[in-house]
């Protein structure tokens, strides 16, 4: 599990291979992942956009902006918290995942709230020592 915390508000990320959906003969490698975002400040604020550069084991980089996480904008009470599942095709074995969320406060101030980092690794990935 991969977590940061930005302004008290954390944000942990597990992702998992997905190899019945994978064909690695076709380059075709997939992961879901599940992210929990918890208020453990005392603002109530809402998550209004999603920020993602995805990157694969060549270094090909994927820029994904936009509203809300899985057709949501949740709004997060102090003590709330919320979890999403969604995922991630690659064409090769691994890859890193990193972002932001965009929130705001319900005095109206918008701020970035980082999303860990977190790897992407299969079964199919070759590491080798030159």
């Amino acid at each position: 599990m991969y977590r940061s915390i930005t302004r008290n508000i954390e944000v942990t990320a597990k992702p998992q291979f997905l190899e019945g959906q994978s064909q690695p003969e076709d380059g075709k490698f997939v992961w879901a992942y599940t992210i929990t975002i918890a208020n453990h400040g005392a603002e109530t604020v809402q998550l209004l956009t999603r920020h993602w550069v995805i990157t694969d084991a060549l270094g090909h980089r994927q820029e994904v902006r936009g509203p809300g996480v899985v057709g949501e904008q949740p709004v997060l009470k102090p003590s709330d918290s919320f979890t999403y599942s969604s995922g991630c095709p690659l064409p090769t074995p691994s890859g890193l995942m990193v972002g932001t969320y965009g929130m705001k406060t319900m005095a109206g101030e918008v701020f970035d709230v980082a999303i860990p980092a977190f790897s992407l690794d299969s079964q199919f990935d070759r590491h080798s020592v030159n």
